[in-house]
């Protein structure tokens, strides 16, 4: 569904094998693919871990870190061992990261944002795979009447906020505004999902909206400039293109005086004035406690609904919101540049 998105983001890759477990009959080796906690691997209590990260960006690297400590203090350091690929952007890249976690006979795969969930869904329908930093699972997985539970072999954790509230901070702090523009990138499902949930949420107040994609980061700036220019605020949802393009998206919208509400921290930080934003590394810790219940035998992971951020926090860019002369009402929070680098 979602095609190429990022070329040029670095990849890193911590692999090592995995902990060798006695030898068994070719059925209690297939055993050790569908259900960890009766196979060798979970007996001996050593475990590798494949993820397949999208792209380099603050809130994925943010959600794979929280994935990774909280499963490291579940299971003991010395436990677990991660293969951590990045995708650079690219969704076939992506596939081929999948492909190979599973011919390793990794114990369960982070599928970190939504082309590297359809890669590893799409790879092995046994290994257990977590998803984080999905916003709809449904819209991902192109399944009909979505109840919560993917079953099978997926579950996961969505970096999905209130739509509605996030629709209602653009009337918020521009009451005058008339024209909203929503920009995201045509090749990821998420976006346009919550674009057509917030163009809802707008329109009903009475707002006219207008949408411009861009395909990937050749044409951001270009879609950029043509939104602002037709537009009093820009609306961009949590999208993995427009996060590792901040800066692009900020030299045309700053110099043109058009604010920016942002889905995420992340793209908030680069070039919004302002968020609802969820903690990515708590959302990764989340995923890391989903993993532990699995790996130790606790918890089937097809019964395993859908978890989701609880408490959304009103942020905003002080650096941004100076430069445009914009007063923020009281109830946000000012973003502090290094924030992240403490999760």
């Amino acid at each position: 569904m979602a095609g190429a998105l990022l070329a040029g983001c670095g990849s890193t890759s911590t692999a090592s094998s995995a902990g060798a477990s006695k030898a068994s009959s070719a059925s209690s080796a297939a055993a050790s693919v569908t259900t960890t906690s009766a196979s060798g691997k979970a007996t001996s209590g050593k475990y590798t871990i494949g993820i397949c990260q999208l792209v380099q960006h603050p809130a994925l690297d943010a959600a794979t870190k929280g994935f990774e400590d909280e499963l490291k203090s579940e299971l003991g350091e010395d436990n677990v061992t991660f293969d951590e690929q990045n995708a650079a952007g690219d969704a076939a890249t992506a596939t081929q990261i999948c492909t190979n976690l599973v011919s390793e006979n990794v114990d369960l795969i982070l599928a970190n944002a939504t082309a590297a969930l359809q890669s590893a869904a799409a790879a092995t329908s046994k290994i257990p795979i977590l998803g984080t930093s999905i916003t709809d699972y449904g819209v991902a997985l192109d399944i009909d009447d979505f109840n919560g539970t993917v079953g099978g072999n997926i579950s996961g954790t969505s970096d999905l906020p209130p739509l509605d509230q996030q629709a209602g901070m653009i009337t918020e702090l521009f009451p005058d505004a008339k024209n909203v523009g929503i920009l995201y990138c045509s090749a990821e499902p998420n976006s346009k999902y919550q674009a057509d949930q917030v163009k809802g949420y707008l329109e009903d107040a009475g707002l006219t909206v207008n949408v411009y994609t861009f395909s990937d980061s050749n044409d951001v700036t270009s879609v950029t400039g043509e939104a602002c220019n037709n537009s009093d605020v820009l609306y961009i949802p949590t999208d993995n293109t427009a996060a590792s393009c901040t800066e692009a998206i900020n030299n045309v919208a700053l110099p043109a005086k058009v604010p920016i509400i942002a889905g995420e921290e992340g793209i908030m930080a680069g070039c919004g004035i302002a968020t609802l934003s969820i903690d990515y590394y708590g959302l990764g810790q989340t995923t890391g406690k989903m993993a532990a219940q699995i790996l130790k035998g606790e918890s089937n992971i097809s019964e395993m609904p859908i978890q989701y951020y609880d408490n959304p926090v009103k942020e905003y860019n002080p650096e941004i919101c100076e430069k445009l002369g914009i007063k923020v009402p009281d109830g946000y929070t000012a973003y502090e540049a290094d924030s992240s680098d403490s999760e």
